[in-house]
């Protein structure tokens, strides 16, 4: 007598385990990159406790000003290199024409003068801006 086959085999169940492997690694290089996509220069924020902006879904517009009151923008070629409010004001009015609703973010050092922050708000404002964020450090 042979070897009888069952004719009711089980079904064939599928292994997950590449796919959580998969995932983690994913996870991982995410965790890793997000903090090099801000770009911005590096200036001492203010501390302040405050309720974080609604998040958007495109990449902010970061314009930066530094203890020297020289302005960043996180666009064009050379970021670490200063420019003028004029020409913030204009590649700022063009990516607004653009894409209306993309958010601009101020990263104001905290030695800068207020005067200088009101000022750069304005530019940013009558470039069509709609609603511009200031960048502070949790003090916690």
């Amino acid at each position: 007598m042979g070897r009888q086959r069952n004719k009711h085999r089980p079904m064939a169940e599928i292994n997950v385990v590449p796919y959580i492997d998969v995932m983690l690694v994913l996870l991982i290089i995410f965790m890793v990159t997000a903090p090099m996509l801000m770009q911005g220069v590096k200036v001492e924020l203010p501390d302040a406790t405050a309720e974080p902006v609604d998040n958007q879904d495109s990449e902010p517009l970061i314009v930066s000003v530094n203890s020297a009151g020289q302005f960043f923008l996180n666009l064009g070629g050379d970021k670490e290199r200063p420019v003028s409010l004029a020409t913030i004001q204009q590649r700022v009015g063009a990516v607004m024409r653009r894409s209306p609703d993309k958010p601009v973010l101020v990263w104001g050092d905290e030695a800068v003068s207020y005067g200088e922050v009101v000022t750069l708000m304005a530019a940013l404002q009558e470039a069509g801006a709609p609603g511009v964020g200031l960048v502070t450090e949790d003090p916690r």
